[in-house]
């Protein structure tokens, strides 16, 4: 198999010497390709990270089966972990897609760092459940490793209805452990999701995995995150993703706004030129300084969903420790 192609030989004297996950991923074998994406092995030295963060995160430790994410959202906050591979070009966060070798291995050596009340979210910079799980079954595989254990407080984040594959398995995991799935839904307006997320599985469907889930006994609500200011932030439709998560029995319902460091800045702003250009110059001046919008605005956006959570009857039947566990990791996209 090829070497990775895009990456400077680590070995050449005429070029800087890469370090770290940058070295690692250039070391890494070409799997295949496909819709304009290439997959790569990727030998990763640890599976469970310990999170470290300014912003107060609500989880301990993150777990991401995959580097990149070929859902190719245009807001994707995650873009900046392709950097520290020296892959500076934003797109090929989605195009180039690293598959974590010997996942369940290493986490049943790392689990033992896992002390009580410390909780673990998987899926913190990729999408779990995107295309390239159906191949390689990384995610499967971890929660095999997690089916053995019992006490371990569980999330998973995801934009596909792919999760409902594993249904039997996170109901095994669910017996003694707790475990929650969130489903991210930014908009029930199927055109517009088209465009925001051009490879995600459609609303519709996402919704339904939420049903499934429910149904068979595993925890899951919807992630109302990001909320795009003058795009998907009207109290219309912000109900309407509400309505719709309550008729597909969420347990519960959390929303973020949108953030915006430079390198997804420097995917979404032409997304906004091409398809909402009258807003571009609105954007560049909220974000221009600040990757984060006004406290206010978040404070307003919390209001809003919490009447709006009232009002369809979300969180009624979810236990007091199982709600907060379902907030943590609601929480991750509008927060990392």
């Amino acid at each position: 198999m090829a070497t990775f192609p895009l990456l400077p030989d680590p070995d050449s004297e005429q070029r800087p010497r890469l370090v770290g996950i940058a070295r690692i991923a250039a070391a890494g074998e070409s799997l295949r390709e496909g819709h304009n994406v290439e997959y790569f092995t990727m030998g990763a030295r640890s599976l469970l990270n310990r999170v470290v963060s300014r912003r107060n995160l609500p989880f301990t430790w993150a777990i991401n089966p995959y580097r990149g994410c070929e859902f190719a959202c245009k807001y994707c906050y995650a873009r900046y972990t392709h950097e520290f591979m020296e892959l500076r070009d934003g797109a090929e966060f989605e195009q180039k897609i690293f598959v974590k070798q010997h996942a369940a291995d290493l986490l049943r050596q790392e689990l033992r760092r896992v002390k009580a009340g410390e909780s673990v979210a998987i899926g913190t910079a990729t999408d779990p459940y995107q295309p390239a799980e159906r191949r390689f079954e990384v995610t499967r595989g971890i929660l095999e490793e997690f089916a053995r254990h019992s006490g371990l407080e569980i999330g998973i984040v995801t934009k596909s209805s792919l999760v409902v594959r594993d249904v039997e398995l996170l109901r095994r995991i669910a017996a003694n452990n707790r475990v929650f799935v969130s489903l991210t839904v930014t908009t029930v307006n199927t055109d517009l999701a088209r465009i925001l997320e051009p490879r995600a599985p459609r609303p519709d469907l996402r919704l339904e995995a939420v049903r499934q889930l429910n149904l068979a006994g595993v925890d899951a609500g919807v992630n109302l995150a990001p909320v795009l200011p003058e795009i998907t932030d009207s109290p219309r439709d912000l109900e309407a993703v509400i309505k719709a998560a309550s008729e597909a029995g969420a347990k519960s319902v959390f929303a973020g706004p949108l953030f915006l460091k430079p390198c997804s800045a420097a995917v979404f702003l032409p997304f906004l030129e091409e398809h909402f250009p009258a807003l571009l110059e609105r954007y560049r001046k909220r974000y221009e300084d600040h990757a984060f919008l006004p406290k206010g605005y978040g404070e307003r956006l919390s209001q809003l969903i919490a009447a709006l959570r009232r009002k369809y009857g979300i969180q009624r039947a979810l236990r007091s420790q199982d709600r907060r566990l379902q907030e943590l990791y609601s929480k991750q996209l509008g927060l990392f």
